[in-house]
Parts: structure tokens; C-alpha cells; sequence
């Protein structure tokens, strides 16, 4: 893409957004920032059992540049898991976004992408302690029923 395709292409994500709004009983709302600048953005996500994004969202304030990367991001990460996501390059994305027009303000167009990777994994986390509890439970039962067993 020549640098005028990716203006034009910024400029409709941020005068047209995708996905933008909260979204009621996400999995993750997480909350970024630019500390360079006053650009903010709250990433949303529902996230199904088998890890994979099934609705994502965002609301936030700032620059051209990080709103229609927030957008886009929300079209980039659908369907993927949250190890995908977590996976994802801020690389890419500026190649993506045009790097030759945000390269001057690389934290605007990688605010949203950090902010949902961090999300991602928190969440990733959160659910492999549930399943290694939840498994560590079962394994306790099925001890304390064979130990029953052997007792009787």
C-alpha cells in the first residue's frame, strides 16, 4: 500500500469505525494508554471456551492514527485465539496500518493491539488456573474414591 492508499485508509477507520462500543458481559475489558499523548482505549472481547475471539470491540479518545488502529484491530483479531492474539507482531501491524505513515507515532498505532495482547493473556492465564484447579479437583476425587474403594 503507497503512502495516499494508507491515509485513505486510516482516515475511514476513523471516521467510519468498526466495532466501536462497550460490549455487555465481555471476558476481557481492559483499559490502555498512550502516556506520550492523551490517547486512550478500552479493548472488549467475548472470548468463547475454546479460546477463540468471538466479538471484540473498543471505545476510546485520541489521535487518527490510534482510534482507526483500534478499529482495525477489532476486524484483525475476530476469530482469532487468544494465543494468536497474544502472538500477534506490532510489527505487522504497522506494516498493515502503512508503516511509512505511522512510523512517526508508533505508540498511537500499537496502543490498542497492546492493550487486548495484554488482555489476552490475563484471561489465558485466569482460565488455565480455573482448568488446573478444576483438573487438581477431580484428580483429589478420584484419589479420595479409590482410597473408598480400597478401604471397603
Amino acid at each position: 500500500m503507497d503512502r495516499q492508499e494508507a491515509i485513505e485508509f486510516l482516515v475511514d477507520h476513523y471516521q467510519h469505525p468498526r466495532n466501536r462500543g462497550a460490549l455487555a458481559d465481555a471476558d476481557i475489558t481492559l483499559t490502555g494508554g498512550n502516556p506520550g499523548c492523551a490517547d486512550t482505549v478500552i479493548m472488549y472481547a467475548k472470548v468463547a471456551p475454546d479460546g477463540r475471539i468471538e466479538q471484540v470491540s473498543f471505545e476510546g479518545e485520541g489521535c487518527t492514527i490510534s482510534m482507526a488502529a483500534a478499529s482495525y484491530v477489532t476486524e484483525l483479531v475476530r476469530g482469532m485465539t487468544l494465543e494468536e492474539v497474544e502472538r500477534l507482531s506490532f510489527e505487522t501491524l504497522i506494516d498493515d496500518l502503512g508503516r511509512e505513515v505511522v512510523m512517526a507515532r508508533p505508540t498511537c498505532a500499537t496502543v490498542a493491539l497492546g492493550t487486548l495482547k495484554q488482555g489476552a493473556h490475563e484471561l489465558r492465564m485466569q482460565r488455565l488456573a480455573q482448568d488446573g484447579t478444576a483438573a487438581s479437583k477431580a484428580e483429589d476425587e478420584t484419589e479420595d474414591e479409590t482410597e473408598d474403594e480400597a478401604e471397603g
